[in-house]
């Protein structure tokens, strides 16, 4: 059993096509990150900062929507991730809600805004590339 996150505020699990939680993925909100673990023997985390998070959108197929499961797709501004999917969690609808809000809350700490992280990757005024 994994110890529990700091500042966690949300946690679920990847769910199965009949929506049970039997995966070995779990999803973690925390206060300034998204963390996703994957593994059962070797565990591998990745984590995305909320402020770098630029979109997203959700996704239910109909076997999903039977089973009150959706899968959120969320494009940021991080190399090793630019495009995450939250795969098949319950209420995805309020996990977005509740994402959105930590989202705002640490761009406001940081003062950033969407352009901003535009700027910041090499971007002039208006979103051409700096060459």
């Amino acid at each position: 059993m994994a110890k529990p996150v700091a500042g966690q505020l949300w946690t679920d699990k990847k769910r199965t096509f009949l929506g049970l939680p039997w995966s070995f993925t779990r999803y973690i909100l925390t206060e300034k990150k998204l963390i996703t673990r994957k593994g059962f023997f070797t565990v591998v985390e990745d984590e995305v900062e909320l402020y770098r998070i630029v979109d997203k959108s959700l996704r239910r197929t109909l076997g999903q929507r039977m089973f009150g499961l959706g899968t959120v797709i969320i494009n940021c501004r991080d190399v090793d991730t630019p495009v995450k999917e939250v795969l098949s969690i319950k209420r995805p609808r309020e996990f977005m809600d509740l994402l959105e809000q930590q989202v705002d809350v640490q761009r406001d700490k940081y003062n950033i805004r969407g352009r901003d992280i535009i700027h910041a990757e090499g971007m002039d005024d208006h979103g051409c590339d700096n060459v």
